[in-house]
């Protein structure tokens, strides 16, 4: 089974839609989204958040500014669009320039708005098992997960890549539906031998093709997180993090790359922004 991430986003498109249309009085979710700087990926992700924010019903505003900007007037654009009515959900595109601290500035987002899920109060209750905003790439792999397994109490998970972003809330995710985790990494031994053993394995180290059909067991569960772009005669090709082509007949399910996780994070971005407004206007949750 190829798990198809494009329609699994759509679906949660729509519901999120839906949920919107259903809200009532005049004021809807707003989503703030901060670029700093020119790079290439960035302006695509920003360009395709505000499309589908757009798409559902929320109003999406992209603020731009020079890479020369300032930590302090940084955090200061930060603190008004805190204290701004209409915002409930801020995200500052990452990466930033050298010379801003990323810590310090996601810290600097109210974390009832923080909807890519970093801010330290997020994680600490993501981690305690607590109603939080969780990273969007990791919600969008459980998900995934769920459409393949609805059932994962038990199974053995193994979560390659330890990165605050991915590996970390994806673990405290599995945990909280009962499965036996682990984690590896590149000081990790015996890689191979441990993602034998898994029935679930998500891939999240950004090494094109590590993942091969011998670390595999038959009818596993793969989520592949990782975009890497090679060349393949003389043309560029995005592939993951696991060697499809080599495992997919092996599997029980497995996401593709490009149309597996990376649809869903843009949902996932969406849905939290619909989170954050229930909860910061005082409506029950959806």
């Amino acid at each position: 089974m190829i798990i198809d991430g494009k329609k699994v986003a759509e679906e949660l498109r729509a519901k999120i839609k839906s949920d919107i249309n259903k809200l009532t009085g005049n004021q809807k979710p707003g989503l703030t989204v901060i670029l700093i700087g020119e790079d290439a990926a960035s302006q695509i992700y920003v360009k395709n958040k505000e499309r589908f924010a757009n798409e559902v019903g929320i109003n999406s505003t992209v603020i731009r500014f020079e890479s020369s900007i300032s930590e302090e007037d940084l955090k200061n654009e930060i603190r008004k669009l805190n204290n701004d009515n209409n915002v409930h959900g801020i995200l500052v595109q990452l990466p930033l320039p050298k010379h801003i601290n990323q810590r310090d500035i996601i810290e600097t987002i109210d974390p009832k708005k923080d909807v890519d899920g970093f801010h330290p109060i997020n994680v600490g209750n993501l981690s305690s098992g607590n109603d939080a905003l969780v990273p969007c790439t990791p919600l969008g792999c459980y998900y995934l997960i769920k459409k393949a397994v609805p059932n994962l109490s038990g199974l053995n998970a193994v979560v390659i890549g330890r990165s605050n972003i991915n590996g970390k809330p994806m673990t405290q995710l599995l945990l909280k539906e009962n499965c036996t985790v682990t984690i590896v990494h590149s000081k990790t031994k015996n890689i191979e031998e441990i993602c034998c053993r898994a029935d679930l394995i998500i891939a999240a180290v950004g090494i094109p093709k590590m993942v091969k059909s011998n670390w595999i067991k038959k009818d596993a569960v793969i989520i592949d997180v990782g975009i890497n772009r090679i060349e393949v005669d003389g043309k560029n090709k995005i592939v993951g993090d696991v060697d499809f082509d080599e495992v997919q007949n092996k599997v029980k399910a497995i996401t593709p790359v490009p149309g597996g996780v990376g649809p869903m994070t843009i949902a996932c971005l969406l849905e939290n922004t619909l989170k954050a407004f229930n909860k910061i206007s005082g409506n029950a949750p959806q």
